[in-house]
């Protein structure tokens, strides 16, 4: 439900105006603390699904609170477009993400080749594909595996890997890189 002012205007459009200018105006580095510090006060993540041809970009977080409406634009978008099925994306991916987007210094959107994952897809996937774990963070709403046309997989796993964050897998002849908010770690697959 969004609440309208008398001039018809959402919040979030209202919201949506006051980033724009902002973003214009903002830093390329903000003075926040840890992972984050690429981010900025104003944090914004653009993705597109081959598998459905749907496009995001939203800003979802303003000084310090996300945004609930985008955040939910964000789970439909990175559902299992096998089964259909949406979670709670754990937010802290998603800030890693955009704090690697931004790092690399582009406007591209991910391709987005997987976020969550059903049980079920996970285990149809870990029977057919051996580099599938069983117990995968996807099921959890704590990852996501993603491409950039514009960036090789080595410069999209050191943005993530400057996070310190969470996981970061680069699967160089797949091109793509995985991203969690899992333990701190890295590997190539």
């Amino acid at each position: 439900m969004t609440e309208k002012n008398s001039s018809g205007l959402t919040r979030r459009g209202l919201l949506g105006a006051f980033a724009a200018t902002a973003v214009a105006a903002a830093p390329s580095y903000s003075n926040a603390a840890g992972f984050l510090r690429g981010a900025g006060d104003i944090r914004r993540i653009a993705m597109h699904s081959g598998r459905t041809g749907e496009r995001l970009e939203t800003i979802y977080w303003i000084e310090g609170e996300y945004i609930a409406e985008a955040v939910r634009e964000i789970n439909i978008h990175m559902r299992d477009w096998r089964t259909g099925e949406a979670v709670q994306m754990d937010l802290r991916t998603i800030d890693i993400m955009s704090a690697a987007l931004n790092l690399m210094d582009t406007t591209e959107p991910y391709l987005l080749l997987s976020g969550y994952r059903s049980p079920r897809t996970n285990q149809m996937l870990s029977a057919t594909n051996g580099g599938v774990a069983r117990n995968s963070l996807h099921m959890r709403g704590q990852a996501a595996d993603l491409r950039l046309t514009g960036r090789s997989t080595t410069q999209m796993a050191n943005a993530a890997l400057a996070c310190r964050a969470g996981g970061v897998g680069r699967y160089s002849r797949s091109n793509f890189v995985h991203m969690d908010c899992g333990q701190v770690r890295s590997w190539r697959g």
